[in-house]
């Protein structure tokens, strides 16, 4: 049925707040929407997120992810007269006396290296002779030549990938993923990346070592023992647990640190959190002093960041897991009786009244009133703070705590070791996952038959 103008008007004049409550709610909305818009706006202006984006050096955060799945091998080449000298760090994960075959050696009859040439993976080649660096990548060639102790003279306009601050000073060199290369005027740092994460089993002390999956299993299975006193297997387990590079075991004994923390601070929390939260709720306890006091006590353990807790304790007990459990428990004793509280407030009284009514003593009163209301509540809370904990544990652990997150802090500021940074977030969010998975289970089955109670 459509209706007329005249009916619409009439229809109008008879019912005004219908009419008037629309059109009050379209301009709420659309009042809501440049609201909201303008806040963006001042945001990016305040904020200068124009200008961060635009002098972003992207270039270093994609170096710092390709270090997370990835390795360098960092030989350095020293020009020394008419030849040369190569060498590898001390702890190369090329092992101790590294001879890969990406690096071709020249010897003179003498023995002295007096050619050098690097194949970076396909990406390009260094050529290195006494007195000149030839680099060679995608058909453009870039010629090098070097006046020992003085200055690096490179022959005509460089090419996009390479640089030179001034004449004279050294020539770096890129070779995208592959890595990078340093001409100086006494030597050449090359940065080789290969994909991947070197030694992860077995370290260069390991006999096992730069053997194949076939060759590792052959000789745990069934080779002739390499240490007379234990079996491969034993060996081939001891050499993976401490491996020195990347530290498994010490690794997991943090991961585990880590989840006790969080599972013990939680559980005191809610063993604390419990009874002061009946204190609070003012249908339970009807004094205003003590619903306030606890109230306002909740609101003080609460309102310091559990960082802020974290330092304060570390400072008061040193570093370990006992501070990271007390900053835990402090900050969710706090929470906990809140939530507990509001919860207790929120009950349903004809269940406490109809338990009252039969003469039962204060104490059975809560026992068969309350408890059965929020006591799912309370659990399905708890086992989401231990959920959250595991992350905020790791946190806290980095500045002192103990846990993972102190080694992953370890990790991070040597500014080399982002392969063991991101082999600690993954197994971070692999525990992550597995207790986020228990916990929501849990906390269905308590709040799901709570539920279906209430409906029928």
């Amino acid at each position: 049925m459509i209706l007329t103008e005249i009916q619409k008007n009439d229809i109008a004049a008879r019912y005004p707040g219908v009419f008037l409550d629309a059109g009050r709610r379209s301009i709420g909305a659309w009042a809501v929407a440049a609201g909201i818009a303008a806040y963006l706006v001042f945001a990016w202006w305040f904020f200068s997120i124009g200008a961060v984006f635009a002098n972003a050096r992207w270039e270093i955060a994609g170096a710092y992810l390709a270090d997370w799945v990835s390795y360098e091998s960092r030989p350095n080449v020293r020009f020394q007269g008419d030849s040369l000298r190569v060498s590898f760090p001390r702890f190369d994960p090329m092992g101790r006396n590294p001879d890969p075959d990406w690096l071709e050696r020249t010897s003179s009859a003498s023995g002295e290296v007096v050619r050098a040439v690097v194949d970076m993976s396909g990406a390009g080649r260094i050529d290195i002779a006494p007195g000149r660096v030839t680099v060679t990548r995608g058909g453009e060639t870039l010629v090098a030549d070097i006046v020992a102790d003085e200055r690096v003279d490179a022959s005509g306009a460089l090419p996009e990938w390479a640089a030179q601050r001034a004449p004279g000073q050294k020539v770096i060199v890129d070779f995208g993923f592959s890595g990078r290369a340093e001409i100086e005027d006494d030597e050449v740092k090359i940065r080789h990346r290969f994909l991947g994460w070197a030694n992860f089993l077995f370290d260069p002390d390991s006999p096992f070592w730069n053997r194949s999956a076939v060759e590792v299993l052959s000789l745990v299975w069934s080779g002739e023992r390499i240490d007379p006193q234990r079996s491969n297997l034993s060996l081939a387990w001891n050499n993976i647990l401490y491996n020195a590079e990347w530290q498994h075991l010490d690794v997991w004994t943090k991961l585990l640190q880590t989840i006790v923390m969080a599972f013990v601070g939680t559980v005191l929390a809610t063993l604390v959190a419990f009874p002061l939260a009946f204190l609070a709720a003012r249908n339970i306890t009807r004094s205003v002093v003590v619903n306030q006091l606890s109230k306002r006590f909740f609101d003080f353990l609460r309102s310091v960041d559990m960082l802020i807790w974290a330092l304060f304790f570390t400072r008061a007990f040193g570093p370990g897991p006992l501070a990271g459990i007390s900053a835990i428990f402090f900050t969710d004793t706090g929470t906990f009786g809140k939530l507990y509280s509001e919860a207790l407030e929120n009950i349903d009284d004809r269940q406490r009244e109809g338990v009252k009514s039969v003469g039962a003593s204060p104490a059975a009163v809560q026992r068969f009133g309350v408890l059965p209301q929020v006591l799912p509540v309370f659990l399905a809370q708890s086992l989401y703070f231990w959920e959250s904990n595991t992350r905020s544990a790791t946190i806290i652990g980095a500045v002192g705590a103990g846990g993972i997150g102190l080694k992953l802090w370890e990790a991070m500021r040597t500014n080399s070791d982002w392969e063991n940074v991101a082999y600690m977030v993954l197994l971070i969010l692999a525990v992550v996952f597995v207790f986020d998975g228990i916990s929501s289970y849990l906390r269905q089955r308590l709040i799901a038959p709570e539920a279906s109670a209430k409906s029928s």
